[in-house]
């Protein structure tokens, strides 16, 4: 999730880092691998150009261009982009307030890669490629993202992926600041009430815990209720049914 959506979205509880998928070494590593398949995708640098979707994705895309300029020993253009007005979920939520834009070179006759750190639905990159026309016609655009976590509403596929990351659709990947400069992606679930945790336990052994102590605690009381219902009596003297206590 971009930091401009997780601070604009309305607050629906804390959330806590089940899991910690990479640390800031792993991201490192997946940054520069990416900007070698970058080059040998497209044959060194000459008319590459990166632009990083905000606000995610921009980070990203300077750190794979330290790295390419470090490879290839030449700097690439890197640019940002902001897709909140060409979405098409415009009037189904609030519309996110403007970033910077920034497009540093003409993108006639370029190859542009665009950046972003997680790829859900595609519908930001979609919106990113109705964006991007406007800005000129580039020669061919590519994708890099840090992680694929999958659940694809469109037909887009990324060229360089940091992390194949296979995920629930309610679940969450968060990325964030870490230690050595790059993001640290965590991968993040609501949390599960304060009397139910335990500190001794993980994060998926308190969520089944409590999965089993709901069945335990309310399929008794549904099963007595609907032998009530079933009850010849209960048809002229109908009762409420409280499934809690």
């Amino acid at each position: 999730m971009a930091d401009r959506e997780r601070r604009m979205a309305v607050p629906a509880g804390a959330f806590r880092a089940r899991t910690r998928v990479m640390d800031g070494a792993d991201v490192s590593r997946a940054i520069r691998r990416m900007a070698h398949e970058i080059l040998e995708r497209n044959h060194g640098l000459e008319s590459v150009v990166l632009i990083g979707l905000q606000t995610g994705g921009v980070g990203l895309a300077r750190s794979i261009g330290v790295d390419l300029e470090a490879i290839e020993g030449a700097s690439v253009p890197v640019g940002s982009l902001d897709v909140a007005l060409h979405r098409d979920d415009i009037g189904l939520r609030p519309v996110l307030p403007q970033a910077v834009t920034d497009i540093p070179v003409d993108l006639d006759d370029r190859i542009v890669v665009l950046v972003d750190d997680v790829l859900f639905t595609g519908r930001t990159v979609r919106a990113a490629l109705d964006a991007l026309h406007t800005w000129g016609r580039p020669r061919a655009v590519q994708l890099a993202v840090m992680v694929d976590r999958g659940h694809r509403e469109l037909p887009i596929r990324p060229d360089f992926v940091g992390k194949n990351l296979p995920t629930r659709r309610d679940e969450m990947v968060d990325v964030g600041a870490g230690r050595v400069g790059h993001p640290i992606l965590q991968h993040r679930v609501p949390p599960l009430p304060k009397r139910h945790q335990d500190p001794s336990l993980s994060g998926l052994a308190i969520e089944r815990r409590e999965h089993r102590r709901l069945l335990l605690l309310y399929q008794p009381k549904i099963l007595r209720a609907v032998r009530r219902l079933l009850q010849p009596d209960n048809q002229a003297t109908p009762r409420r049914l409280a499934l809690h206590s």
